[in-house]
């Protein structure tokens, strides 16, 4: 009796290969579809993550100084409307 069967080494040497070149298709769809999307992305008009970080800091900061004068001006309009309160002096 025999242990091995030719018919069946021939049979997984051909599933074998098959799924070679099923992943080496898998491996060029890939790459054509990540070249796709990089022409896709250069051609719109994006920023670099660092580029909006530091934008977004610089806005952030002039935001907090724009606060600050708007409270300074408060206070300061609260101290002119309390010396026109007690009248002009002569």
């Amino acid at each position: 009796m025999q242990t091995q069967n030719p018919f069946f080494d021939d049979l997984a040497r051909v599933a074998g290969g098959a799924l070679g070149a099923l992943s080496g298709l898998k491996a060029e769809f890939e790459a054509l579809v990540r070249q796709q999307m990089e022409r896709w992305f250069s051609t719109m008009d994006l920023v670099p993550r660092e580029e909006f970080e530091a934008v977004r800091a610089m806005a952030v900061k002039a935001r907090e100084e724009q606060e600050a004068l708007a409270e300074r001006v408060a206070a300061l309009e609260a101290r002119l409307a309390g010396g026109d309160a007690a009248g002009p002096q002569a």
